[in-house]
Protein backbone atom coordinates (compact mmCIF):
# COMPACT_ATOMS: atom_id res chain seq x y z
CA UNK A 1 0.00 0.00 0.00
CA UNK A 2 1.32 3.46 -0.91
CA UNK A 3 1.03 6.67 1.10
CA UNK A 4 -1.58 7.94 -1.37
CA UNK A 5 -3.69 4.80 -1.01
CA UNK A 6 -3.43 5.00 2.77
CA UNK A 7 -4.55 8.62 2.90
CA UNK A 8 -7.48 7.77 0.63
CA UNK A 9 -8.56 5.02 3.06
CA UNK A 10 -8.34 7.46 5.96
CA UNK A 11 -10.33 10.14 4.11
CA UNK A 12 -13.12 7.65 3.34
CA UNK A 13 -13.51 6.81 7.04
CA UNK A 14 -14.23 3.52 8.76
CA UNK A 15 -16.33 0.92 6.96
CA UNK A 16 -17.14 -2.77 6.96
CA UNK A 17 -13.58 -3.40 5.73
CA UNK A 18 -11.60 -0.58 7.39
CA UNK A 19 -11.00 0.01 11.10
CA UNK A 20 -9.04 2.82 12.80
CA UNK A 21 -7.20 2.26 16.08
CA UNK A 22 -4.45 4.01 18.08
CA UNK A 23 -1.43 1.78 18.62
CA UNK A 24 -1.97 1.81 22.42
CA UNK A 25 -5.00 -0.46 21.90
CA UNK A 26 -5.26 -3.45 24.23
CA UNK A 27 -4.42 -6.78 22.56
CA UNK A 28 -7.87 -8.33 23.11
CA UNK A 29 -9.52 -5.24 21.58
CA UNK A 30 -7.31 -5.43 18.51
CA UNK A 31 -7.95 -9.18 18.28
CA UNK A 32 -11.70 -8.46 18.28
CA UNK A 33 -11.37 -6.31 15.15
CA UNK A 34 -9.11 -8.85 13.46
CA UNK A 35 -11.54 -11.71 14.11
CA UNK A 36 -14.53 -9.70 12.92
CA UNK A 37 -12.83 -8.82 9.62
CA UNK A 38 -11.64 -12.40 9.05
CA UNK A 39 -15.16 -13.70 9.71
CA UNK A 40 -16.50 -11.20 7.15
CA UNK A 41 -14.61 -10.36 3.94
CA UNK A 42 -11.24 -9.34 5.29
CA UNK A 43 -10.03 -5.77 5.31
CA UNK A 44 -7.53 -3.34 6.83
CA UNK A 45 -6.81 -2.14 10.36
CA UNK A 46 -4.93 1.18 10.51
CA UNK A 47 -2.91 1.59 13.70
CA UNK A 48 -1.99 5.17 14.51
CA UNK A 49 -5.29 6.62 13.27
CA UNK A 50 -7.99 7.87 15.66
CA UNK A 51 -11.74 7.26 15.32
CA UNK A 52 -12.25 10.71 13.81
CA UNK A 53 -9.64 10.06 11.11
CA UNK A 54 -6.88 12.16 12.62
CA UNK A 55 -3.43 10.60 12.32
CA UNK A 56 -1.73 10.24 15.69
CA UNK A 57 1.07 7.98 14.43
CA UNK A 58 2.86 5.06 16.04
CA UNK A 59 4.34 5.29 19.52
CA UNK A 60 4.85 1.68 20.60
CA UNK A 61 8.32 0.18 20.13
CA UNK A 62 8.65 -3.10 18.20
CA UNK A 63 5.01 -2.86 17.13
CA UNK A 64 5.22 -5.51 14.43
CA UNK A 65 6.48 -8.20 16.81
CA UNK A 66 3.78 -7.27 19.36
CA UNK A 67 1.06 -7.51 16.71
CA UNK A 68 2.30 -10.79 15.24
CA UNK A 69 3.42 -12.58 18.39
CA UNK A 70 1.11 -11.27 21.11
CA UNK A 71 -2.12 -10.43 19.28
CA UNK A 72 -2.15 -12.94 16.41
CA UNK A 73 -0.16 -15.58 18.27
CA UNK A 74 -2.05 -15.60 21.58
CA UNK A 75 -5.51 -14.11 21.11
CA UNK A 76 -6.62 -14.99 17.56
CA UNK A 77 -7.64 -18.59 16.79
CA UNK A 78 -7.31 -20.40 14.46
CA UNK A 79 -4.18 -18.84 13.00
CA UNK A 80 -4.35 -15.95 10.56
CA UNK A 81 -1.39 -14.80 8.47
CA UNK A 82 -1.73 -11.03 7.96
CA UNK A 83 0.20 -8.63 5.76
CA UNK A 84 1.90 -5.97 7.91
CA UNK A 85 3.22 -2.62 6.67
CA UNK A 86 4.42 0.60 8.26
CA UNK A 87 3.95 3.58 5.97
CA UNK A 88 5.72 6.93 6.57
CA UNK A 89 3.40 9.92 6.37
CA UNK A 90 5.98 12.66 6.89
CA UNK A 91 7.77 14.43 9.74
CA UNK A 92 8.66 11.06 11.26
CA UNK A 93 5.02 9.98 11.57
CA UNK A 94 4.16 6.41 10.58
CA UNK A 95 0.94 4.43 10.30
CA UNK A 96 0.79 0.62 10.48
CA UNK A 97 -1.54 -1.20 8.11
CA UNK A 98 -2.64 -4.74 8.99
CA UNK A 99 -4.26 -6.36 5.93
CA UNK A 100 -6.33 -9.46 6.55
CA UNK A 101 -7.72 -11.82 3.94
CA UNK A 102 -11.17 -13.29 4.30
CA UNK A 103 -10.71 -16.35 6.48
CA UNK A 104 -11.25 -19.87 5.15
CA UNK A 105 -11.28 -21.56 8.59
CA UNK A 106 -14.29 -19.78 10.07
CA UNK A 107 -15.34 -19.06 12.70
CA UNK A 108 -12.35 -17.15 14.07
CA UNK A 109 -12.45 -16.43 17.77
CA UNK A 110 -10.81 -14.20 20.36
CA UNK A 111 -9.39 -16.41 23.09
CA UNK A 112 -8.96 -14.48 26.35
CA UNK A 113 -9.78 -14.86 30.05
CA UNK A 114 -10.61 -18.57 29.59
CA UNK A 115 -13.33 -17.71 27.06
CA UNK A 116 -13.74 -17.80 23.31
CA UNK A 117 -15.81 -15.11 21.62
CA UNK A 118 -16.82 -14.89 17.97
CA UNK A 119 -17.17 -11.44 16.38
CA UNK A 120 -18.58 -10.36 13.05
CA UNK A 121 -18.44 -7.10 11.16
CA UNK A 122 -21.67 -5.12 10.77
CA UNK A 123 -21.11 -1.84 9.01
CA UNK A 124 -18.17 -0.09 10.69
CA UNK A 125 -18.57 -1.91 14.02
CA UNK A 126 -17.55 -5.34 15.32
CA UNK A 127 -20.15 -7.22 17.35
CA UNK A 128 -20.58 -10.56 19.05
CA UNK A 129 -22.14 -13.06 16.66
CA UNK A 130 -25.59 -14.35 17.45
CA UNK A 131 -26.26 -18.08 17.62
CA UNK A 132 -27.64 -18.09 14.08
CA UNK A 133 -24.66 -16.11 12.77
CA UNK A 134 -22.27 -18.52 14.49
CA UNK A 135 -24.06 -21.45 12.87
CA UNK A 136 -23.52 -19.90 9.41
CA UNK A 137 -19.85 -19.29 10.15
CA UNK A 138 -19.35 -22.90 11.22
CA UNK A 139 -21.04 -24.01 8.02
CA UNK A 140 -18.73 -21.82 5.95
CA UNK A 141 -15.66 -23.02 7.84
CA UNK A 142 -14.34 -26.53 8.19
CA UNK A 143 -11.35 -28.37 9.55
CA UNK A 144 -8.29 -27.17 7.66
CA UNK A 145 -4.55 -27.65 7.97
CA UNK A 146 -2.72 -24.38 8.59
CA UNK A 147 -0.72 -24.81 5.40
CA UNK A 148 -3.99 -24.24 3.53
CA UNK A 149 -4.57 -20.82 5.11
CA UNK A 150 -4.54 -17.80 2.77
CA UNK A 151 -1.63 -15.39 3.00
CA UNK A 152 -2.92 -11.82 2.93
CA UNK A 153 -1.42 -9.58 0.25
CA UNK A 154 -0.21 -12.47 -1.92
CA UNK A 155 -1.02 -13.38 -5.50
CA UNK A 156 0.14 -15.45 -8.43
CA UNK A 157 2.93 -12.92 -9.06
CA UNK A 158 4.60 -14.19 -5.89
CA UNK A 159 4.93 -17.74 -7.28
CA UNK A 160 7.62 -19.10 -9.62
CA UNK A 161 5.77 -20.00 -12.79
CA UNK A 162 8.83 -21.85 -14.11
CA UNK A 163 8.69 -24.20 -11.15
CA UNK A 164 4.92 -24.56 -11.44
CA UNK A 165 5.13 -25.39 -15.15
CA UNK A 166 7.73 -28.03 -14.38
CA UNK A 167 5.56 -29.40 -11.58
CA UNK A 168 2.47 -29.70 -13.79
CA UNK A 169 4.22 -31.20 -16.82
CA UNK A 170 6.96 -33.39 -15.32
CA UNK A 171 5.52 -34.39 -11.94
CA UNK A 172 1.73 -34.40 -12.36
CA UNK A 173 1.93 -35.25 -16.08
CA UNK A 174 -0.63 -32.68 -17.18
CA UNK A 175 -0.96 -32.79 -20.96
CA UNK A 176 -1.40 -29.05 -21.32
CA UNK A 177 -0.44 -25.99 -19.33
CA UNK A 178 -3.14 -23.49 -18.27
CA UNK A 179 -3.79 -21.11 -21.16
CA UNK A 180 -4.72 -17.97 -19.19
CA UNK A 181 -4.96 -16.53 -15.68
CA UNK A 182 -8.34 -18.08 -14.98
CA UNK A 183 -7.05 -21.53 -15.91
CA UNK A 184 -3.99 -21.02 -13.71
CA UNK A 185 -6.15 -19.94 -10.78
CA UNK A 186 -8.41 -22.94 -11.16
CA UNK A 187 -5.53 -25.43 -11.38
CA UNK A 188 -3.58 -23.97 -8.47
CA UNK A 189 -6.67 -23.83 -6.26
CA UNK A 190 -7.39 -27.51 -6.89
CA UNK A 191 -3.82 -28.34 -5.81
CA UNK A 192 -4.06 -26.29 -2.62
CA UNK A 193 -1.43 -23.76 -3.71
CA UNK A 194 -4.01 -20.95 -3.89
CA UNK A 195 -7.45 -20.36 -2.38
CA UNK A 196 -10.43 -18.56 -3.87
CA UNK A 197 -11.94 -15.35 -2.52
CA UNK A 198 -15.42 -13.90 -2.94
CA UNK A 199 -13.94 -10.67 -4.27
CA UNK A 200 -10.78 -10.43 -6.34
CA UNK A 201 -8.40 -13.10 -7.64
CA UNK A 202 -7.34 -16.05 -5.48
CA UNK A 203 -4.74 -15.71 -2.72
CA UNK A 204 -1.70 -17.94 -2.23
CA UNK A 205 -1.83 -20.47 0.56
CA UNK A 206 1.04 -20.94 2.98
CA UNK A 207 1.87 -24.23 1.23
CA UNK A 208 1.91 -22.61 -2.21
CA UNK A 209 4.25 -19.83 -1.13
CA UNK A 210 6.59 -22.13 0.76
CA UNK A 211 6.94 -24.57 -2.11
CA UNK A 212 6.98 -22.24 -5.11
CA UNK A 213 7.21 -18.65 -3.82
CA UNK A 214 10.04 -16.40 -5.03
CA UNK A 215 10.63 -14.92 -1.56
CA UNK A 216 8.25 -16.45 1.00
CA UNK A 217 9.70 -14.38 3.88
CA UNK A 218 8.40 -11.18 2.29
CA UNK A 219 4.86 -12.34 3.07
CA UNK A 220 5.37 -14.98 5.80
CA UNK A 221 7.96 -13.56 8.19
CA UNK A 222 8.55 -16.89 9.93
CA UNK A 223 9.35 -18.69 6.67
CA UNK A 224 12.89 -19.59 5.69
CA UNK A 225 15.63 -20.74 8.04
CA UNK A 226 18.01 -19.06 10.47
CA UNK A 227 21.43 -20.74 10.22
CA UNK A 228 24.28 -20.02 12.64
CA UNK A 229 27.67 -21.52 13.41
CA UNK A 230 29.68 -20.80 16.57
CA UNK A 231 33.24 -21.52 17.57
CA UNK A 232 32.36 -22.65 21.09
CA UNK A 233 29.69 -24.48 23.12
CA UNK A 234 27.14 -21.62 23.17
CA UNK A 235 26.12 -18.41 21.41
CA UNK A 236 28.40 -16.18 23.46
CA UNK A 237 31.35 -17.39 21.38
CA UNK A 238 32.43 -15.99 18.04
CA UNK A 239 29.91 -16.48 15.25
CA UNK A 240 31.51 -18.13 12.23
CA UNK A 241 28.36 -17.75 10.15
CA UNK A 242 24.95 -16.18 10.73
CA UNK A 243 22.36 -15.80 8.00
CA UNK A 244 18.68 -16.09 7.16
CA UNK A 245 17.91 -18.09 4.05
CA UNK A 246 14.84 -17.53 1.92
CA UNK A 247 13.46 -18.97 -1.29
CA UNK A 248 11.19 -21.73 -2.64
CA UNK A 249 11.56 -25.21 -1.15
CA UNK A 250 11.46 -26.79 -4.59
CA UNK A 251 14.50 -26.53 -6.83
CA UNK A 252 13.97 -25.75 -10.50
CA UNK A 253 14.44 -28.93 -12.49
CA UNK A 254 14.23 -30.22 -16.03
CA UNK A 255 13.28 -33.68 -17.14
CA UNK A 256 16.01 -35.83 -18.59
CA UNK A 257 15.48 -38.37 -21.36
CA UNK A 258 15.35 -41.27 -18.92
CA UNK A 259 12.45 -39.66 -17.08
CA UNK A 260 14.52 -38.49 -14.10
CA UNK A 261 14.81 -34.89 -12.97
CA UNK A 262 17.95 -32.79 -13.11
CA UNK A 263 18.04 -29.72 -10.84
CA UNK A 264 19.22 -26.59 -12.67
CA UNK A 265 18.51 -23.98 -9.99
CA UNK A 266 18.69 -24.51 -6.25
CA UNK A 267 15.84 -24.14 -3.81
CA UNK A 268 16.25 -23.13 -0.19
CA UNK A 269 17.05 -26.71 0.85
CA UNK A 270 20.08 -26.96 -1.45
CA UNK A 271 21.26 -23.46 -0.50
CA UNK A 272 20.96 -24.25 3.19
CA UNK A 273 22.91 -27.50 2.89
CA UNK A 274 25.61 -25.72 0.88
CA UNK A 275 25.90 -23.05 3.60
CA UNK A 276 26.18 -25.68 6.32
CA UNK A 277 28.62 -28.09 4.67
CA UNK A 278 31.89 -26.15 5.33
CA UNK A 279 31.07 -26.09 9.06
CA UNK A 280 30.08 -29.75 9.33
CA UNK A 281 33.20 -31.25 7.78
CA UNK A 282 36.95 -30.80 7.37
CA UNK A 283 39.79 -32.07 5.21
CA UNK A 284 41.27 -35.32 6.44
CA UNK A 285 44.93 -35.79 7.34
CA UNK A 286 45.60 -38.33 4.58
CA UNK A 287 45.29 -38.22 0.79
CA UNK A 288 43.61 -40.76 -1.48
CA UNK A 289 44.85 -42.37 -4.71
CA UNK A 290 44.02 -39.17 -6.61
CA UNK A 291 46.20 -37.17 -4.22
CA UNK A 292 43.15 -35.46 -2.74
CA UNK A 293 42.37 -35.18 0.90
CA UNK A 294 39.32 -37.14 1.94
CA UNK A 295 36.54 -35.04 3.39
CA UNK A 296 35.80 -35.97 7.01
CA UNK A 297 32.24 -35.34 8.19
CA UNK A 298 31.43 -34.58 11.82
CA UNK A 299 27.82 -35.64 11.26
CA UNK A 300 26.36 -38.00 8.62
CA UNK A 301 25.29 -35.73 5.71
CA UNK A 302 22.18 -37.81 5.01
CA UNK A 303 21.09 -37.57 8.66
CA UNK A 304 21.60 -33.80 8.65
CA UNK A 305 19.60 -33.43 5.45
CA UNK A 306 16.79 -35.53 6.90
CA UNK A 307 16.69 -33.38 10.05
CA UNK A 308 16.50 -30.20 7.96
CA UNK A 309 13.72 -31.59 5.76
CA UNK A 310 11.70 -32.76 8.75
CA UNK A 311 11.90 -29.31 10.33
CA UNK A 312 10.76 -27.61 7.12
CA UNK A 313 8.02 -30.10 6.25
CA UNK A 314 6.42 -30.46 9.68
CA UNK A 315 6.80 -27.12 11.46
CA UNK A 316 3.76 -25.34 12.91
CA UNK A 317 2.86 -22.29 10.83
CA UNK A 318 0.76 -20.78 13.60
CA UNK A 319 4.06 -19.94 15.35
CA UNK A 320 5.80 -16.67 14.61
CA UNK A 321 9.29 -18.07 15.23
CA UNK A 322 11.47 -19.33 12.38
CA UNK A 323 13.31 -22.62 12.09
CA UNK A 324 16.71 -22.32 13.73
CA UNK A 325 19.72 -24.51 12.96
CA UNK A 326 22.89 -23.92 14.98
CA UNK A 327 26.27 -25.61 14.85
CA UNK A 328 28.30 -25.43 18.05
CA UNK A 329 31.77 -26.84 18.65
CA UNK A 330 30.40 -30.11 20.01
CA UNK A 331 26.89 -30.48 18.55
CA UNK A 332 24.34 -29.51 15.90
CA UNK A 333 20.89 -28.30 16.99
CA UNK A 334 17.74 -28.12 14.86
CA UNK A 335 14.77 -26.30 16.39
CA UNK A 336 11.39 -26.56 14.66
CA UNK A 337 8.55 -24.30 15.94
CA UNK A 338 5.44 -26.00 17.27
CA UNK A 339 4.53 -28.85 19.56
CA UNK A 340 4.23 -32.38 18.21
CA UNK A 341 0.91 -32.70 16.31
CA UNK A 342 -2.13 -34.63 17.50
CA UNK A 343 -1.20 -37.51 19.82
CA UNK A 344 2.35 -37.86 18.52
CA UNK A 345 5.13 -38.42 21.07
CA UNK A 346 8.90 -38.72 20.72
CA UNK A 347 8.65 -42.45 21.38
CA UNK A 348 6.11 -42.89 18.58
CA UNK A 349 8.19 -40.71 16.24
CA UNK A 350 11.34 -42.75 16.88
CA UNK A 351 9.30 -45.90 16.32
CA UNK A 352 8.30 -44.81 12.82
CA UNK A 353 4.81 -43.43 13.48
CA UNK A 354 3.61 -40.84 10.94
CA UNK A 355 1.46 -37.79 11.61
CA UNK A 356 2.02 -35.17 8.89
CA UNK A 357 1.13 -31.66 10.01
CA UNK A 358 1.40 -30.24 6.48
CA UNK A 359 0.29 -32.97 4.04
CA UNK A 360 0.43 -30.76 0.92
CA UNK A 361 4.04 -29.77 1.59
CA UNK A 362 5.01 -33.32 2.54
CA UNK A 363 3.43 -34.79 -0.60
CA UNK A 364 5.20 -32.37 -2.95
CA UNK A 365 8.56 -33.00 -1.24
CA UNK A 366 7.98 -36.73 -1.78
CA UNK A 367 7.29 -36.17 -5.50
CA UNK A 368 10.77 -34.65 -5.91
CA UNK A 369 12.53 -37.27 -3.82
CA UNK A 370 13.39 -34.92 -0.97
CA UNK A 371 11.76 -37.17 1.62
CA UNK A 372 10.95 -40.86 1.89
CA UNK A 373 7.32 -41.58 1.07
CA UNK A 374 7.19 -43.88 4.08
CA UNK A 375 8.04 -41.04 6.46
CA UNK A 376 10.57 -43.20 8.34
CA UNK A 377 13.52 -40.79 8.26
CA UNK A 378 14.02 -40.57 12.02
CA UNK A 379 13.96 -44.32 12.55
CA UNK A 380 15.77 -45.41 9.36
CA UNK A 381 18.24 -42.57 8.79
CA UNK A 382 18.94 -40.18 11.66
CA UNK A 383 19.20 -42.71 14.50
CA UNK A 384 21.17 -45.52 12.75
CA UNK A 385 23.49 -43.21 10.78
CA UNK A 386 24.54 -41.30 13.90
CA UNK A 387 25.12 -44.55 15.76
CA UNK A 388 27.20 -45.93 12.90
CA UNK A 389 29.39 -42.88 12.31
CA UNK A 390 29.60 -41.13 15.69
CA UNK A 391 28.61 -43.78 18.16
CA UNK A 392 26.04 -41.35 19.56
CA UNK A 393 22.29 -41.08 19.84
CA UNK A 394 20.27 -38.01 18.82
CA UNK A 395 18.49 -36.11 21.56
CA UNK A 396 14.87 -35.10 20.89
CA UNK A 397 13.18 -32.54 23.14
CA UNK A 398 9.47 -31.71 22.71
CA UNK A 399 7.77 -28.77 24.41
CA UNK A 400 4.53 -26.87 23.90
CA UNK A 401 6.43 -24.44 21.69
CA UNK A 402 8.92 -26.47 19.66
CA UNK A 403 10.59 -29.73 18.75
CA UNK A 404 14.36 -29.78 19.18
CA UNK A 405 16.86 -32.25 17.76
CA UNK A 406 20.50 -32.35 18.90
CA UNK A 407 23.18 -34.34 17.09
CA UNK A 408 26.42 -34.79 18.97
CA UNK A 409 29.83 -34.66 17.37
CA UNK A 410 31.97 -37.76 17.65
CA UNK A 411 34.14 -37.54 20.78
CA UNK A 412 37.81 -36.93 20.02
CA UNK A 413 40.40 -39.56 20.72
Amino acid sequence: MTKTELLELVSNGESSEVEFRPDEVRPEKLAKEIVALANFRGGHILLGVEDDGSISGLKRNDLEHWVMDTVFGRYVHPAIIPFYQEIPIGDGTRVAVISIAEGSAKPYVVRASSREEIYIRIGSTSRLATREQQARLYQLGGLLHTESLPVSGSGIKDLSLDRLRMHLLSILRDRFLPKDDEDWYDRLCTLGFMVERQTGPPTCTIAGLLLFGHRPRQLIRQAGVRWMAFDGPDKTYRALDDRRLDGPMIALARERSAGSLEFVENGIIENLVASMDPFLSEDGSTVNESFRRERRWHYPPEAVREAVLNAMAHRDWTRYEEIEIVRYADRLEVLSPGALPNSMTIKKMKGGRRSPRNPIVAEVLQYYGYVDARGMGVRNKIIPLLAEQNGTEPLFEATDDSLGLTMFRKPSG
